[in-house]
């Protein structure tokens, strides 16, 4: 099967065998994949002389299931997140507690951003805001338009960041009209929008070197706010404006709990609900409640399509044009 790969700062296609299907996994047939501009931009440019699979977000159909699965169906289809076993290919052979339902009205090339999804309701969860407490999401590619968005939706005050113009401006067109490219303005604003308290967590979905990033995002939290650091974005900041705030800078790990463990993943354990509420495959299956009952949207937010052949053009246009926002790929038949 045909899957992308990064080679020593290039895009190529490499053929890879499909392997057998282990208990608690499925077998899917990709019909698209999101490309995620942030992670694998920054994957690609640090690409070795060892060969590197891209891709963790994709949609498609069910075609065989492993030993114990019983709460899906062969042509079923699913969202499913999580590399090494979601990835830009032609079959996924992929843990169960890393898929979703698609629901019948949700359209697959918007769950094809589940992994996404996740990663954008999993940073609201670790702000852990509440009804009617205020955000700033700074950075509104397409994961901070997607965090901006499904705050909205969460009757939290939004206010969103970036310093390209038409990046705020597909933020308003959905809704969030407090989003600027002028960060004086969005400074006069804040205090209309907290009540003069100061914003009670700001997200930051940017990367690169994030001193005098942070350090602004700390004059603008109330005290004891919130940062949550969502990008690639290094971490030096004053001790000085943290400890004036008793405020914290927490880390948001990929799409929730169940990332990276072995035991939850590849051993397909799920964590009981009682224990822990909100998985990173009940994350994907919110997302998809959040698309289907149209709280929000991707329209107008994908840019692009490529067959998974030209998937170096694909990756070319992030590259080159600083309005491209979702991409995905997608698999013949």
């Amino acid at each position: 099967m045909k899957a992308v790969a990064a080679l020593k700062g290039n895009i190529l296609i490499t053929e890879l065998e499909a392997g057998p299907l282990p208990a608690g996994h499925v077998k899917i047939r990709t019909e698209y994949s999101a490309i995620s501009p942030g992670t694998e931009m920054t994957f690609i440019r640090r690409a070795s002389e060892q060969m590197g699979l891209l891709g963790y977000s994709a949609v498609g159909v069910i075609e065989e299931l492993g030993e114990y699965v019983h709460h899906l169906q062969v042509g079923q289809r699913v969202a499913c997140y999580g590399a090494p076993y979601v990835r830009h290919a032609e079959w996924l052979t992929v843990p169960t507690n890393l898929t979703a339902a698609v629901p019948p009205d949700v359209q697959p090339e918007e769950a094809a951003f589940a992994g996404l999804g996740a990663i954008a309701i999993h940073a609201l969860r670790t702000a852990d805001l509440r009804f009617g407490e205020s955000t700033v999401v700074v950075g509104l590619g397409i994961l901070g338009q997607l965090i901006a968005q499904i705050a909205s939706a969460a009757a939290i005050r939004v206010a969103g960041f970036d310093i390209l113009a038409h990046r705020a401006e597909l933020l308003r067109q959905r809704g969030v009209e407090d989003a600027y490219d002028n960060q004086e303005k969005l400074e006069e604003q804040l205090a209309a929008l907290t009540d003069g308290y100061g914003a009670d967590s700001i997200i930051l979905c940017a990367g690169g070197p994030g001193e005098e990033l942070i350090n602004s995002s700390l004059r603008l939290i109330r005290d004891k706010g919130k940062i949550v650091i969502v990008g690639d974005l290094s971490t030096e900041f004053s001790r000085g404006l943290m400890f004036g705030k008793e405020a914290q800078v927490l880390i948001s790990r990929a799409g929730g709990p169940g990332r990276y463990d072995v035991q939850y993943e590849l051993e397909n354990k799920d964590y009981p609900i009682g224990f822990v509420r909100w998985t990173e495959g009940r994350n994907i299956g919110e997302y998809m409640r959040l698309l289907a009952e149209k709280r929000i949207s991707l329209q107008g937010l994908i840019s692009d399509k490529y067959p998974i052949e030209r998937a170096a053009e694909a990756y070319q246009g992030y590259a080159q044009h600083s309005d491209r926002m979702g991409t995905i790929l997608t698999y013949g038949k």
